[in-house]
């Protein structure tokens, strides 16, 4: 094995600190993996991309009863996806803004929004960036995507839903429990997909390092792509929260803690759920 080898190898088999890179804009906009990742939120039969349809339907009904959602109640919601919660809470009356990046997942929503003459409203951003004039009654931010941004990046996400928010509105997040990371592992593994895959429609190596970060609680998913004429990096981070740390990072930002339950449908909370959901609460009247 030349040297050259070697060294590729020892990089693609280096442990990265803590969130040190963030690729989720290459996950969600390149124009192959975002099909792919259309598709799975599309299956109602999987929990990859978005949950089951039978869930969110559950989610839905429970969301409208628990924050009294009826006819012009704001809701933005971020990392909407193909807007499937979205367009159902436009049902309701609710007036719903979605922001996505992903400009697959963007066109779907509209299409099924103009198709249904639904008054969702769907924008192509980075929720990191999204700013507006508009004030909301609650922010959604479902599949745990609270868990893939650093402690910077959260702590600033918070900061920007209480500018969108009203005086009073509400947060409903999910977030990997401490149980999830526990029952997490590391490994290595190395995949050829000699006809596509996920990542590619070609032939491909896939290499998958799995790190756990145990003081930080996080662990990280990466992978890298080989293809015969590009090498891709995806890293995948997942912060895992015992109910203590959100309330913690939720409390430092000015909000209070309603309550928490198992999921976003409004379980009971178990605390020994691999994921559990909270709702938190501006201040005002």
């Amino acid at each position: 094995m030349s040297g050259t080898m070697f060294e590729a190898l020892e990089r693609i088999y280096e442990r990265p600190e803590p969130f040190s890179a963030y690729t989720a804009a290459e996950l969600w906009t390149d124009e192959y993996v975002s099909a792919r990742m259309l598709e799975y939120h599309l299956d109602p039969a999987v929990d990859i991309a978005s949950r089951r349809v039978e869930f969110i339907d559950r989610s839905v009904n429970w969301i409208a009863d628990r924050f009294g959602v009826c006819q012009g109640f704001r809701i933005a919601d971020f990392g909407c996806g193909p807007g499937l919660y979205a367009v159902r809470l436009a049902r309701r009356g609710a007036d719903v803004t979605g922001i996505d990046f992903s400009g697959r997942s963007i066109a779907y929503a509209r299409a099924t929004a103009e198709r249904e003459r639904s008054t969702a409203c769907f924008i192509e951003q980075d929720y990191l960036e999204f700013e507006t004039a508009k004030r909301f009654d609650l922010v959604l931010l479902i599949y745990c995507d609270f868990c893939v941004l650093s402690p910077t990046q959260r702590a600033g996400l918070l900061r920007r839903f209480r500018r969108v928010l009203k005086p009073g509105g509400h947060v409903l997040l999910d977030v990997y429990s401490l149980p999830a990371f526990q029952r997490r592992e590391e490994d290595a593994r190395v995949t050829l997909y000699s006809r596509g895959g996920f990542w590619a429609p070609g032939r491909y190596y896939e290499f998958l390092n799995r790190f756990k970060y145990e003081e930080a609680r996080v662990a990280l998913d990466q992978y890298t792509i080989v293809e015969a004429d590009r090498v891709r990096r995806i890293y995948n981070w997942f912060q895992h929260f015992a109910a203590s740390d959100l309330e913690r990072e939720f409390t430092a930002a000015g909000y209070s803690i309603e309550g928490f339950h198992s999921d976003v449908a409004g379980g009971d909370y178990a605390p020994g759920a691999v994921e559990f959901a909270v709702v938190a609460r501006t201040g005002g009247e």
